[in-house]
């Protein structure tokens, strides 16, 4: 396993014992409102003070941009973290949640670390060398169009001015696709969309922590993702949309005509 990566698995584990030991203290658990429907606890903070010390004592020099914390540019290299991608679902004890943690180089994801604590799951990526589940070479699967798919999507509930063009979205999809999930954790669903448990993936206004290692991993696993208008400036926009080759086309095809000016159309 590249270095990097090895830092990165031990900063997730660490971050994820944090959260494993908390799940049983839900309801004292103190909780502040960042935003209409989105929530930071001290779990969080907690998790990724873990993430942040690991980073720095192996590499000092390099730039940490974090979900709680914030961050700060240090050279090209930047590390991108999520303590807990799903603080909705582990506060309602609905053990679908993760640790994000990816390295950017000038602002390309280079590696990538996802790791559920509840499952004890590890997803891993570098650039170039794979993706793998539980050291385990993820391929995706192939699938022609979104007829047959099993989707994974995210609600706009901090942007609710995408509302309407999200649900002409999931209308046109629920028409076509075999099913829809909407589980939550947009860096887990992601890992799944690798793992072939979801077929793929698509969500409006993420931040980059919460897409950056997912991102990767589908990459690496034989996967596709841009905006919604096909750009690779997905971590810019924060418009995602993931899956195989074909099926990654078709998947637009049926977004595109819901574009608003705001999101690309």
């Amino acid at each position: 396993m590249h270095p990097m990566v090895n830092i990165a698995v031990r900063a997730a584990r660490s971050a994820g014992n944090v959260i494993v030991r908390n799940s049983d203290r839900l309801d004292r658990i103190q909780v502040e409102t960042k935003g209409a429907n989105d929530f930071v606890s001290e779990v969080d903070i907690a998790a990724e003070r873990e993430i942040v010390n690991t980073l720095r004592r192996a590499y000092p020099d390099h730039g940490i941009l974090g979900e709680e914390s914030g961050g700060e540019a240090r050279g090209d290299y930047l590390w991108v973290i999520d303590p807990l991608d799903g603080t909705t679902n582990f506060l309602h004890g609905f053990p679908h949640f993760a640790v994000s943690i990816a390295l950017l180089h000038r602002g390309v994801p280079e590696a990538g670390v996802i790791y559920d604590p509840i499952r004890q799951e590890l997803f891993t990526a570098t650039r170039g060398g794979g993706a793998t589940l539980e050291g385990r070479r993820m391929r995706m699967r192939e699938r022609r169009s979104i007829n047959d798919a099993l989707l994974g999507t995210g609600f706009p509930f901090r942007h609710p001015e995408h509302k309407p063009a999200y649900l002409g979205m999931f209308a046109d999809v629920l028409d076509s696709a075999r099913d829809i999930r909407r589980a939550g954790s947009a860096a887990l669903d992601l890992a799944y969309v690798a793992a072939g448990r979801l077929d793929g993936f698509w969500e409006i206004g993420l931040n980059r922590w919460d897409i950056a290692a997912g991102a990767l991993l589908v990459q690496e696993a034989g996967g596709i993702v841009t905006d919604f208008t096909g750009s690779p400036a997905f971590l810019e926009t924060g418009n995602v949309a993931a899956g195989s080759l074909k099926l990654h086309a078709d998947l637009l095809a049926h977004l595109r005509p819901h574009l608003t000016e705001a999101l690309g159309g």
